[in-house]
Parts: structure tokens; C-alpha cells; sequence
């Protein structure tokens, strides 16, 4: 298991996010298994571009909010932080409609990076974008 509780269940993630833009994008936890995370978003208004597909923004913010806190899971928090560095994502067909799933798991879980894979599915389970987040880890300064 990679998380630094070793306890954690896919309930104390419940709070996290609230009042952001995964809330108001309707973002919601899926899973959590040894060394991945789930997460899921409607394909709605909030998520579409003008031409009616999911917007290549929302995939990033669904990936970058799976891998972000698949890094504050595995740090210590009293001690480190975690910050984004790079974002890419390749999409590899549109989806209109329905939730997509983002499956988050570690490449690379360093002392001061990490880098995540994050595969996002729609609903028949057929891969349409990947992503991969690399992550800073900082030290708190006291």
C-alpha cells in the first residue's frame, strides 16, 4: 500500500474538494485501492465546450484533482505539501454525454516528485483521454 494512512478508506476523502472546482464540476470519489485512486464526473453543461463534447479542461481538472490528492495521500502533511508542475493530457476521441472515470496510479513517488498515470473512461469502459501529472513535493517551512 502506498498511502501514508494505511487506514484510509474512500469515506474521509468525502470532504475533500468541497467548495472547489471539483464540487462544482460534480466531481466524485470512486475507489481507493492499494496504489489507485477513482474518480468520477458527469458529462454535463458545466463540463461540455461549445461544440457539445466534454471539454479537454474538465479531463485535466478531473486528472489533476485524482493525481494532486493521490500525492497528499502518500506524503506526510505535517511535514510536506504538494503542488502541481505539468499537466498533459492526450484525448483520444470526444464523449458527449454520461460520467467518466479517471484512474489514477504512481509512476513515479519520489522525496520530492511524484509523477501519475491517469487513464479517464467513459461508460462503456472505452479509454478516451490519458494523462500524466508530475507533482512537486515541498517541504513545510516552520
Amino acid at each position: 500500500m502506498i498511502w501514508f494512512n494505511k487506514n484510509i478508506l474512500i469515506e474521509d476523502l468525502s470532504t475533500i474538494g468541497a467548495n472547489t472546482m471539483a464540487d462544482f464540476l460534480g466531481l466524485k470519489w470512486v475507489e481507493i485501492g492499494d496504489d489507485f485512486l477513482k474518480m468520477s464526473m458527469p458529462v454535463t453543461e458545466k463540463t461540455r465546450q461549445p461544440y457539445g463534447f466534454l471539454h479537454g479542461g474538465a479531463s485535466c481538472v478531473l486528472a489533476e484533482t485524482v493525481g494532486s490528492v493521490g500525492s497528499a495521500l502518500v506524503i506526510d502533511r505535517q511535514k510536506f505539501y504538494c503542488v502541481g508542475l505539468e499537466i498533459n493530457a492526450n484525448h483520444l476521441q470526444s464523449v458527449s454525454e454520461g460520467i467518466v472515470t479517471a484512474i489514477a496510479t504512481p509512476l513515479h513517488l519520489g522525496k520530492r516528485t511524484h509523477v501519475w498515470d491517469i487513464k479517464i473512461y467513459d461508460e462503456n469502459e472505452k479509454l478516451f483521454c490519458v494523462s500524466r501529472l508530475t507533482v512537486a513535493i515541498l517541504p513545510i517551512k516552520k
